[in-house]
């Protein structure tokens, strides 16, 4: 698994942009605003946190994976494309600091 998997979830979630949200959990999330998408990464954050904290792995693996989800989410909403941002980690790649 590499970075295609981000790059397919960015464009699922950018296809329920316009989705109705009655019907799309992402959809939902998008009309609510900003504020809504960072609340949840704000939740998860803290869930993933907690499961940190308790050591499970498996428990790590199922938040960190909602947190980048609505990082997605929110990285969609302001129109910026995940490989912006892996695009940016490229660039840090071997400097120290």
């Amino acid at each position: 698994m590499n970075a295609d998997v981000l790059l397919r979830l960015a464009e699922t979630l950018a296809s329920r942009r316009k989705a109705d949200p009655e019907k799309s959990y992402t959809a939902k999330l998008f009309a609510k605003g900003p504020d809504s998408i960072l609340k949840k990464i704000g939740e998860e954050g803290a869930e993933l946190i907690m499961a940190a904290k308790d050591g499970e792995r498996d428990h790590i693996v199922y938040e960190s994976a909602d947190v980048l989800y609505h990082l997605v989410a929110l990285l969609t909403f302001y129109d910026i494309g995940v490989e912006e941002v892996l695009g940016e980690l490229q660039r840090r790649e071997g400097t120290s600091g």
